[in-house]
């Protein structure tokens, strides 16, 4: 993999990612204005999570037709500059969290790691600028492709510059966290239907992982034992849900799943991130990993509507306890119909699955 890295016009970093050297970046003719992100991260007293506000990105690109897609390369609506490319990272135009967001003053006398300021001034509602890094990750210059139908060499080079990102992203000291992430699907909610996914690094460690610190730690603690390799022992020896295994990874279905189709790819020897990856271990991904993507669109006979997302470890903590995973979940219930987060879900945080998770893993066997 060769890197080549530019500047766009408003100063923004991009990054092309090439299976040969001798890229020579295309300047970006256009036209714009300084980047003034303005992300704001406020904690919830009742539950201590941290809440991004984000008034910005109410006015980012939504759905534009095909010939203004901002990710197909060099037209006048472009992100990306030159006529072509393979992998391309970019910071985002309109960004969750950003290092150029401003400061807040920060109170006299608070001793709180980044905590600056506080909602109204009342210490109940403390409050951080949103710094991190937010980039956009296109798979391929083809704006009609999905990443299950790339050739394997490609899905290599993506999970490549995953592997980059992740350790230039966890080297930023703003960085806490770093998750990289695809959202297909108008179901899902996406804005571009160009093939691409996502990259954060979050500002603090999100509140799915700090749980997920808090269980592996427990089960250390009460048992000896490594939380996330039982887990993977347990699925293995059961049988009934795994849809997939190699020498290096597992592709199940969890036994306790929340979504109607869910998956994960689990490594088989305990690594923090992408970046600690061995060449076979990135090899076999690129195998596994579209295996499963075509599984999925082969459930209901067409593209399925998804997230998936890797959980690594934060960049400062619990890197003995969580181990990198790929966790993918859709919300597409039945041929035509979609399982919304209602009461339960959305209120409560209590989750109903009407699909059984043995049942979900012999469709997803079946569909190979």
């Amino acid at each position: 993999m060769f890197p080549t890295r530019s500047r766009l016009a408003d100063g923004r970093e991009i990054i092309y990612f090439d299976d040969r050297r001798g890229r020579v970046p295309v300047p970006d003719p256009r036209d714009l204005p300084a980047v003034e992100p303005r992300c704001e991260s406020r904690r919830d007293p009742l539950t201590g999570e941290w809440v991004t506000i984000t008034a910005h990105r109410n006015t980012r690109t939504f759905l534009p037709p095909a010939d203004q897609c901002p990710l197909c390369p060099g037209g006048p609506a472009s992100e990306i500059p030159d006529p072509g490319y393979e992998v391309v990272s970019f910071e985002n135009r309109f960004p969750s969290f950003s290092a150029r967001t401003p400061g807040f003053a920060r109170p006299e006398g608070s001793a709180s790691r980044g905590v600056l300021d506080a909602v109204d001034g009342q210490e109940l509602f403390p409050r951080m600028p949103g710094t991190g890094r937010c980039e956009v990750v296109c798979f391929t210059d083809d704006h009609d492709a999905t990443l299950a139908r790339l050739p394997l060499s490609r899905v290599r080079l993506v999970i490549e510059a995953w592997a980059e990102r992740t350790s230039a992203l966890s080297a930023m000291p703003e960085v806490e966290q770093v998750f990289v992430f695809e959202n297909r699907g108008v179901e899902i909610g996406v804005t571009l239907h160009h093939p691409h996914g996502q990259i954060y690094g979050y500002p603090f460690v999100t509140p799915r992982t700090a749980r997920m610190l808090e269980r592996a730690s427990a089960h250390r603690d009460a048992t000896g034992g490594e939380l996330f390799g039982d887990v993977l022992a347990a699925e293995r020896a059961a049988g009934s849900r795994i849809v997939r295994a190699g020498e290096h990874w597992t592709v199940f279905v969890p036994a306790a799943a929340r979504w109607p189709v869910e998956a994960h790819v689990m490594p088989h020897r305990h690594v923090p991130d992408l970046a600690g990856l061995t060449e076979d271990e990135r090899d076999e991904l690129a195998v596994l990993y579209r295996d499963l993507l075509r599984r999925c669109d082969a459930l209901y006979g067409g593209p399925l509507p998804y997230v998936a997302g890797w959980h690594q470890a934060p960049v400062g903590e619990g890197r003995d306890l969580l181990r990198l995973h790929l966790q993918l979940f859709s919300i597409r219930r039945a041929p035509d119909k979609i399982k919304y987060l209602a009461g339960s879900e959305s209120g409560m945080g209590a989750w109903i699955n009407d699909v059984p998770p043995e049942r979900v893993a012999e469709r997803l066997r079946a569909a190979g």
